[in-house]
């Protein structure tokens, strides 16, 4: 199937699914003439993309583990030993990251507390109009 086809199917950009051939994560066939020609595993592949980004996960990242995973149904399994310790990373990392970014909004919450009701009021006007 050709590009468009693919983006019909799976409801991708073409111009992500070229980004995705570029990292790597597809491997299209070229035809002689230069097309490129996609198969039906290729709509699996870009649903698992598609997964991992949602998860969290670079395309750089992505990259190593997508060759290690298999669907099932709605779910995709690992099927690479080492691979768990990849995700168990990956998930630490984005832990802390939560955890980073739970601290800044708890500092950005102490200091719109602190500001005076006149200067919350005039804020929260200037938000709704």
């Amino acid at each position: 199937m050709r590009i468009g086809e693919l983006l019909r199917r799976t409801g991708v950009h073409e111009r992500l699914l070229r980004y995705y051939e570029e990292q790597g994560l597809l491997h299209p066939e070229r035809l002689p003439s230069g097309y490129r020609e996609y198969s039906d595993a290729d709509i699996d592949t870009v649903r698992r993309i598609r997964s991992l980004l949602a998860a969290g996960l670079n395309t750089s990242a992505i990259a190593t583990i997508l060759p290690c995973l298999r669907d099932d149904g709605d779910r995709l399994i690992p099927t690479c030993s080492d691979l768990l310790g990849d995700l168990h990373r990956e998930r630490e990392r984005i832990t802390q990251s939560i955890a980073d970014l739970q601290t800044s909004l708890g500092a950005l919450d102490r200091v719109i507390a602190a500001a005076p009701p006149h200067v919350t009021r005039r804020a929260l006007a200037a938000l709704d109009g």
